[in-house]
């Protein structure tokens, strides 16, 4: 029965560890929310944005409107093409894609006093690909030392501290089902 047990709390940590998800979920404005007393360069300032993503705009129902909009439309301040709009009272918007997304309240002379958000949308991590070695050249008459393959190094994504990166945790989830299955193993 402790073998059970033991295997149940073992798959039950796994799975928690593969559906650990790294995005974020931003509250716009923190506790002022979506209004006309925020600026909003400010409070983007610092943060970063990855797909995955998600934007919570918080502001009073039919007060307000969350425009996603084009570049243009942004800097002009015009919803009238707006990619998408919202005025329930709370917005939820996921980053899918990378680039800058551009959002305006589309209530009059709302964003031209300042309401309007520009978030720039890092591109996903791509795995690396380790570079071939390369041959020296030698010249006629001299020696080549030699030398181990050289090392290949694979960029790492800065995190805050007390973080971990999402290839930390995986790594950590491998890990940590390696030694379950060794558990298991030794238990049968």
């Amino acid at each position: 029965m402790a073998c059970q047990s033991s295997l149940a709390l073992g798959l039950l940590l796994l799975v928690s560890c593969v559906s650990w998800s790294s995005a974020t979920d931003y509250t716009v404005g923190d506790s002022s929310g979506w209004a006309t007393s925020v600026d909003y360069t400010t409070w983007t300032s610092g943060k970063t944005f990855n797909t995955g993503d998600t934007l919570t705009f918080n502001y009073g129902s039919g007060a307000h409107t969350v425009d996603e909009v084009s570049s243009s439309d942004y800097s002009s301040c015009s919803a009238s093409n707006a990619l998408s709009s919202d005025s329930s009272g709370t917005t939820k918007t996921t980053l899918k894609t990378s680039g800058t997304h551009y959002f305006i309240c589309g209530i009059a002379s709302h964003c031209s006093n300042g309401m309007k958000l520009s978030v720039t949308v890092a591109a996903a991590a791509s795995p690396s690909t380790p570079s071939s070695p390369t041959t020296p050249s030698t010249s006629p008459g001299t020696t080549t030392p030699s030398t181990s393959p050289p090392a290949t190094t694979t960029p790492t994504a800065t995190t805050p501290s007390g973080s971990m990166s999402i290839g930390s945790v995986r790594d950590l989830a491998v890990i940590g089902l390696g030694g379950l299955m060794g558990f298991v193993l030794g238990v049968f």
